[in-house]
């Protein structure tokens, strides 16, 4: 049997903000640059085992007992930027959208009645301590949310199918940009689609993502990663997408009247996320 760590656990997407170190007050601006010189920092992946393996126990652990002290790191153009990992909080957050998605029943034999009203108290209270709280991560399973593609362009599209020089290299896709570029083009789509339409998902997804990335210090860097998708994917597949490219395309098209080719734009993304998410319901 391989090891916890040497397992491949798939199929989520990440919308990730690195602020820099100078925006984290002390003492957690010293934890983070310190933890920045470690050589064995955890992967994505490593996160979400933990996170999957406190759901074994029974009853299981839904939300962590303690914070991580985890992070990413990138350093850019010379400035160390930190996206903590916040398990805890985004544990709760978490448990609060599972009503939506899963049947009573079977949230119930999932994560029982009892346990749910405990970590909803304990969220209530610790949320009284920490009010002004937001995650740097937001995590998508099965899909890449199409307003998340609103944020980046093609050209920042960084695709590497795996392997090379190293065997056993996963593949990686995924978008890095500014933060100042990121809420320029929340902004501008935003015209455009209201103008355009009365409402969407598009509209309103957009609206959520906007206000939290002016949570953020102004120098952040957004990044937009595929994460386990890339394993759920044929290598020609992800080769081919190019999601932000389509999403542009179609605001663009709307902003000239085009319906049109704003709606042919719109089908090919459906298509795609379409088969995408069809995926998890096959054996």
């Amino acid at each position: 049997m391989p090891k916890v760590s040497s397992v491949t656990v798939p199929y989520a997407s990440y919308l990730r903000v690195y602020e820099p170190l100078a925006a984290f007050p002390e003492p957690e601006r010293g934890h983070w640059a310190r933890y920045a010189c470690r050589p064995d920092r955890p992967s994505y992946q490593d996160e979400l085992r933990r996170s999957l393996a406190d759901l074994v126990p029974t009853p299981p652990v839904p939300v962590p007992v303690h914070e991580s002290s985890d992070a990413f790191v990138l350093e850019v153009d010379g400035v160390l930027c930190v996206c903590p990992w916040r398990t805890r909080l985004r544990g709760w957050q978490a448990m609060g959208e599972l009503a939506g998605r899963l049947p009573l029943p079977v949230l119930d034999a999932v994560l029982p009645p009892v346990l749910r009203r405990q970590t909803a108290a304990d969220y209530e209270q610790w949320l009284a301590r920490n009010p002004d709280a937001r995650p740097w991560i937001r995590t998508s399973t099965w899909q890449v949310p199409l307003h998340w593609f609103v944020l980046v362009s093609d050209e920042e599209r960084c695709y590497d199918p795996g392997e090379g020089e190293a065997p056993g290299t996963p593949p990686v896709l995924r978008y890095r940009t500014p933060m100042v570029q990121a809420r320029r083009r929340v902004a501008r789509s935003l015209k455009t689609l209201r103008d355009a339409l009365d409402e969407a998902p598009l509209i309103e997804g957009l609206v959520d993502v906007g206000r939290w990335l002016e949570e953020f210090h102004p120098r952040s860097l957004v990044e937009l990663d595929y994460g386990g998708l890339v394993h759920a994917l044929p290598a020609d597949e992800l080769d081919e997408d190019h999601s932000a490219a389509d999403v542009a395309e179609g605001i663009e098209a709307l902003r000239n009247g085009d319906g049109e080719g704003a709606g042919e734009a719109y089908a090919r993304l459906v298509e795609r996320w379409r088969a995408v998410r069809d995926l998890q319901f096959a054996n």
